[in-house]
């Protein structure tokens, strides 16, 4: 993909989840990971997939379409009244943003122009010389951390967590304002035991919070339009009062966890 041209399968407007106040959210394809709970499976690949009709299982419609920047720019900007009113913007999310990097960057820049808070949700699974150009031209970078161990984060995402932790660690040093979140995974990453090791990871780098995400089942229906198997049937979704100890125990150990 070129600066110009991004793949992008959803444009979602009133987002009240991906970062501050009232916000856009833009769906960009590609992702290095591939997370056993992804609610966005199709994300992953950056070529256009045919899904099938939820109603109709035999029509097949492509999953995404490409937008030029002024495309994109235009439809974020018809709710700018609300991201001013709200202290809102537009987030980038995905998929992860930072594969289409070019378009990510000139998207970033022209919206910041025009007096637009920005946001990315991202893995930090990128080059460093990618995440840090990025990190420079985006407001809040929201950056989510699936495992603490090593072996543990490759069996679950298909990749290791060196690559993403370096590049939080210069997040973290950089002094800039940041949001570190969690998704709490049954079987994953959601005992008490993994809520210590988290600590010990994350302390040391200068993280003294993080919001913690739910598991949830939204996207299990998209595997089955997909035609792809979901390694997460039948796993009971978690709820905030759920989370209560494992809220203490970061809490205990010297970093502040919320929901």
């Amino acid at each position: 993909m070129t600066e110009d041209v991004g793949r992008i399968f959803d444009i979602q407007k009133f987002s009240l989840h991906d970062g501050p106040g009232i916000r856009t959210v833009v769906f960009l394809k590609g992702c290095p990971m591939a997370c056993a709970w992804c609610s966005n499976p199709g994300s992953q690949k950056l070529r256009v997939l045919e899904i099938a009709d939820g109603v109709h299982p035999q029509v097949f419609a492509p999953d995404s379409r490409d937008y030029s920047v002024d495309e994109v720019v235009q439809t974020c900007l018809q709710d700018l009244p609300f991201y001013e009113e709200s202290g809102g913007g537009v987030t980038l999310s995905g998929g992860e943003a930072m594969v289409q990097h070019r378009f990510a960057s000139r998207l970033l820049n022209e919206l910041r122009s025009r007096g637009v808070h920005t946001a990315i949700e991202t893995t930090a699974y990128a080059p460093p010389a990618v995440f840090e150009r990025i990190l420079g031209e985006v407001d809040l970078p929201i950056i989510d951390v699936k495992h603490w161990d090593r072996a543990q984060h490759k069996r679950w995402t298909g990749v290791d967590n060196r690559l993403p932790l370096r590049n939080l660690t210069t997040a973290v040093a950089g002094g800039g304002e940041l949001l570190v979140r969690i998704p709490v995974i049954p079987r994953v990453n959601d005992s008490l035991d993994d809520a210590v090791e988290f600590c010990r990871l994350l302390a040391p780098i200068g993280v003294r919070d993080v919001q913690l995400l739910p598991f949830h089942q939204f996207g299990e229906r998209k595997y089955e339009l997909l035609g792809w198997d979901y390694r997460m049937v039948g796993v009971a979704p978690l709820h905030e009062e759920d989370l209560e100890r494992y809220v203490s125990t970061f809490r205990e150990h010297g970093v502040r966890a919320y929901v």
